[in-house]
């Protein structure tokens, strides 16, 4: 593989990241705690989703000591809606362990943000870069797209020493003093102009003179990956069961997919139902209709009802939960948003 078509690359685009850089809250304050937080919740999710997520959050957790010390009940509403609730939870380990190990300070080496718990190569190199100037690459799937793009290169980016290879030529052209420009220039590339489906923007990309899949007309065909794996559909069966006391919820397992989390039961069409374990007497059903929710290797096929009930007790793992607990304190998991919805909407709790 030959990334030397990439040796070009910084003079344009930093000009072009000083003209066209979007305004965003972590930007205009690139304190250490703000860019780690930023990079976290911007894992899988879109700069435009994450902005208002950030602000509160910021606003609720300003220091990585009251991010320690929040109730975790507290850190899961604050990411509801942002999915991948691990990712919270690994920022309130890492937050401990910089209570106890770093002065309640966000390191400022690679190996030290490296070890932190929801850190991998890309974030570290982020943080290391935006926060500390530090010329330390971070190449994430918009890098590697914008990146192969230019050099023409085939190479399979799933594979981590290809991967490797372009983290040591981005290092290699990192302008000194500009590293945080630059790599952000190249995540901006990425996000509004390399775009990854439909046409990119190649005429305003300030690499067009020199990029090899804009001279080829072929941007389509970069980055080469591997093979993604068919994701897996479910069929389930979604149950709101109101009474007085509120709806009830089950507790999601401590492992696994949305580990822990609180949910409506649900379970698969080929199940049989946890309802009938309750011994309660259940009232008319109300059609919820359909909802559909895509993870990352799963996707679930929703039918939802409701049904009325009289208070009965639930047991160990499930509790009834009231409107004020749903809209303030409980975070529910976003595949089950539609239901949410309508349960808020009605006058059932």
């Amino acid at each position: 593989m030959n990334l030397d078509t990439l040796n070009q690359l910084p003079e344009p685009l930093l000009a072009w990241y000083d003209q066209n850089r979007r305004i965003l809250p972590w930007r205009e304050q690139p304190e250490p705690y703000r860019v780690w937080v930023s990079e976290i919740m911007l894992q899988q999710t879109r700069v435009e989703a994450v902005i208002d997520y950030f602000q509160r959050f910021m606003a609720a957790l300003p220091t990585v000591e009251a991010l320690a010390n929040a109730p975790e009940e507290m850190l899961l509403k604050l990411w509801e809606g942002l999915g991948y609730y691990s990712r919270v939870r690994n920022l309130q380990k890492a937050a401990k362990i910089i209570m106890e190990q770093h002065q309640g300070q966000v390191p400022c080496s690679y190996k030290d943000i490296l070890a932190l718990p929801g850190v991998g190569q890309y974030t570290a190199g982020a943080i290391c870069s935006i926060a500390f100037g530090l010329p330390v690459p971070a190449v994430d799937g918009n890098v590697l797209r914008v990146a192969s793009r230019i050099a023409g290169d085939s190479s399979n980016t799933s594979l981590e020493k290809v991967k490797q290879a372009y983290r040591e030529k981005i290092k290699e052209i990192i302008p000194p003093g500009a590293a945080s420009q630059f790599n952000q220039g190249l995540m901006e590339l990425g996000a509004i102009i390399c775009l990854p489906n439909g046409a990119p923007k190649c005429l305003l990309c300030p690499a067009c003179g020199f990029c090899a899949a804009c001279r080829g007309g072929n941007p389509q065909d970069y980055p080469v990956k591997a093979a993604k794996q068919p994701r897996r559909t479910e069929n389930r069966q979604v149950i709101l069961l109101v009474s007085p006391f509120g709806v009830a919820l089950r507790q999601r397992p401590a492992k696994g997919l949305l580990a822990g989390i609180w949910e409506f039961p649900n379970w698969l069409e080929e199940e049989v139902s946890p309802i009938g374990q309750l011994g309660c007497a259940l009232g008319k059903k109300i059609a919820l209709g359909k909802a559909k929710h895509i993870f990352t290797h799963i996707q679930w096929n929703m039918e939802g009802s409701l049904y009325l009930t009289e208070p009965f007790p639930l047991p160990a793992g499930w509790r009834w939960a009231s409107r004020r607990e749903l809209k303030e304190e409980i975070a529910l998991p976003s595949a089950f948003r539609a239901y949410t919805k309508q349960l808020l909407a009605g006058d059932w709790i």
